[in-house]
Parts: C-alpha cells; structure tokens; sequence
C-alpha cells in the first residue's frame, strides 16, 4: 500500500511487561525499527506471562510476549555494565525515539535519564511511562495496574459493592499508557521538525487512568449527580441502562444514555405495561437504587433472542447494544474474517499462530505484521556486529562477560 507511516524511524525500547512494548509495537507495526533492549538470560518479565501453547510456560511462547513484541529486533545487554550502558548510548546516539517504562530513580543511575541522553543526542524524543510521573512526591513508588486504578480514581467505580474494589481487567492501564505515549511521540516528532530538537515525554499510568476514565464524567457527576460508586454488574458512571445481561445463548450490553435510545428500545420491546409506571421513568433512580428491579422486567425478553438477533434489531433502531463475544467467536466471525483482522505468522518456538492486527485501516498505508517477536537475544549479530563494528570475537568476548 505503499511506504509505512514510521518507515525510517529509529526507536530503541529497553521497557518490560505492557506499556513501553505496546507503545513502540505500534510504532514497528506501523513500519519503524525497533531494537528491543532485554537484560541477558532474563528478558522481559512479560516472558514469564501466559497464555501458553498448551499451557505449558515457556519464555519463547507467552502470548503476551508474542502479542506485544512484533516486528521488533531483540538484543540482549546487561545495564549494570559500563559497557552495556556505553552500547545502549551508542544505538541512542542515533536513534529518533527512545522508550522506557523503568523507575525514574532506576534511569538516573544508569545515566539514562533524559538530561544525560539529550547531551549526546540533542534530537532525541524520549518517553517515559511511569506509575506516577518523573516529579513529585510518588514518582520513586513501584505500582501495578490495581495501584493505578485505585489512584486514579477509576477502582470506585469497578467491583460489587459490599465487595473490595477492583482493577479494570487483562492491564488495560498498561496498554492506555503505552497508546498516549504513542500519540505523543507522533506530535513530538512534528514538534521536532519545527523546532529542531527532542523532549523527554513524561506518561503517568495514574494521570492516564483519571484522564481517560475518570475526568470525562466529572461533568456527569456535577450536574446529574451520578456517583460511579461500584454496582456489580450495573455500570458505574452512566444513567440507566448500562447492563450486561443474560439473553438466549450468551449475554448483551444495553447502554442507553440518551433517552431517546432507551424508549426506541422500549420501542423495540412493545412499550410493555409496566413502562407506564413513573418508578421506572426516572433513570437515575433506576440505575442507582433499584436497577436489579428494573432489569428484572425485561430480561424474559432478551431471552427470547440470541445475541446476534438482537445485535441486529438494534443496529437497524439505532440502540447502543453489544454482543458478548468469545475468543472463539471473535477468531470465527465473519466481519473480522472479511476485513483480514487476524494474521498468521511462524514463530521458531510457538510455531504458527493468530494475531491481531491495527485497530483500524488506512487509505494509503497499513498495519502489517511481517516477523514475529524477537528470540531473546536473537538479533545481538546483526546489530552489535554489523551496524555498531563488534567482530564476532568480541561478541563472544561480551558474552562471557555477561554485557550481553
């Protein structure tokens, strides 16, 4: 479809787990050369992660590895090492993007941090996904995504409510950040041809949680007054209904927050009886004192219906309603099917597998997965030898040493 969108883009990543190998696997599924940094021996922890192949762990088959690692190069270099750091420098020297996801403190002492990296490259964008920020009075705690939901607002609203609060599942922090940490290396890509120079991104998983999630219903809040305090199953920050509910053969999400597309769905129902009640003509009410009442009422009919039934007969009523899908469905339908959304690729250890490819299609230019993730260390040769002038002695040589 002609040339990529990042075709000719250096981006160095040295990031574990989900946040920094999100953000630049969509930047090297969009055509740049990413060269990911791994510690010898050990990896990316996201190695240690399922899904396996016949769920047997193995670091050359975690299908969270896998997923987040396309299109990557992969070496291996020990940053405890004067000369594993003076290797890294050397690639950044010369790289556009660098990406990392490590304690702020961590960077610092390696001298990895932007002030020494912009010393040696002056047009260097670097992003740095972190917990908490690079400043203030957290920027030094280790977190996960159940800290970050919690401090970003966004646990209140997750779980049922006599229960703990909960996390929004399968690290959807991570892959938030990584995506803003994408988007704003793009802008400061078109910064850097105005002004001639990079900057240091700064990505607080926290300040994506409040931002994404939370700060979009403050407004609902103030002037509708709906809490988002945990409901089960109800979601949290919209009027009735928002409900995931059983029907024949699965189950359903209704999400109706104009009232118009709630009584075309009442519509839809044949304006039962009991919707001439004023107990349940008050939405909020409905959504935040009694919604296991309301539901009650018109499960029955959605019983009737399978899920693409009524996928359908909302689609044509204009009704915000979705099916639940399983992986099972999602790999076999036939929307997904027509538009080539999964792709198959041969991996040396897993063998051959599905992916997933971009979130959406472009008019001149695509997502395209051409290699899968990386062997650990499996590109040491090719970089250190033939870009960096390393013979293969060396090589060895670092290898004993354990740089690499």
């Amino acid at each position: 479809m002609g040339q990529k969108i990042f075709e000719g883009l250096k981006v160095v990543e040295y990031g574990n787990l989900v946040s920094a190998p999100y953000c630049t696997k969509l930047l090297a599924d969009l055509g740049a050369e990413v060269i990911k940094v791994e510690k010898p021996g050990v990896g990316d922890e996201a190695r240690k992660h399922g899904p396996f192949p016949n769920d047997v762990p193995h670091p050359e088959r975690s299908g969270l590895f896998l997923s987040l690692n396309t299109n990557k190069l992969g070496i291996t270099l020990n940053l405890d090492t004067a000369t594993g750091r003076d290797i890294l420098k050397r690639l950044l020297k010369d790289a556009d993007v660098f990406v990392e996801n490590n304690a702020p403190k961590c960077m610092e002492e390696l001298g990895l941090d932007y002030d020494s990296l912009e010393k040696i490259n002056p047009r260097l964008i670097m992003a740095s996904i972190t917990p908490f920020g690079q400043s203030g009075p957290y920027r030094d705690y280790k977190a996960y995504d159940i800290n970050c939901a919690a401090a970003g607002g966004v646990s209140i609203g997750v779980g049922h409510p006599d229960r703990e609060p909960l996390a929004l599942p399968l690290s959807q922090g991570g892959y938030q950040a990584g995506i803003s940490a994408a988007s704003a290396i793009l802008i400061a890509l078109f910064a850097r041809e105005k002004m001639g120079k990079g900057q240091h991104i700064d990505i607080s998983e926290v300040g994506v949680w409040a931002g994404l999630h939370v700060g979009v219903y403050v407004l609902t809040f103030i002037y509708i007054g709906v809490t988002g305090i945990r409901r089960g199953t109800h979601g949290g920050y919209f009027i009735y209904p928002n409900e995931i509910l059983p029907c024949k053969d699965g189950y359903v999400l209704l999400n109706c927050p104009q009232l118009a597309q709630w009584v075309r769905f009442l519509e839809l129902m044949g304006n039962p009886e009991w919707t001439k009640n004023p107990r349940y003509r008050n939405r909020r009410a409905m959504h935040e004192e009694y919604p296991d009442e309301a539901n009650a009422l018109w499960i029955p009919w959605l019983k009737e219906h399978t899920y693409e039934e009524l996928f359908q007969l909302c689609m044509e009523n204009r009704i915000p309603l979705a099916p639940i899908y399983t992986i099972s469905d999602l790999v076999n339908h036939p929307h997904l099917k027509e538009c080539n959304f999964f792709v198959e690729l041969d991996h040396p250890q897993a063998g051959r597998l599905k992916y997933p490819e971009g979130p959406c299609k472009f008019s001149k230019t695509n997502w395209e997965l051409e290699r899968p993730a990386p062997l650990l260390g499996e590109h040491n040769e090719q970089i250190l030898c033939q870009r960096l002038g390393y013979s293969k002695e060396e090589l060895i040589d670092l290898e004993k040493a354990g740089v690499i």
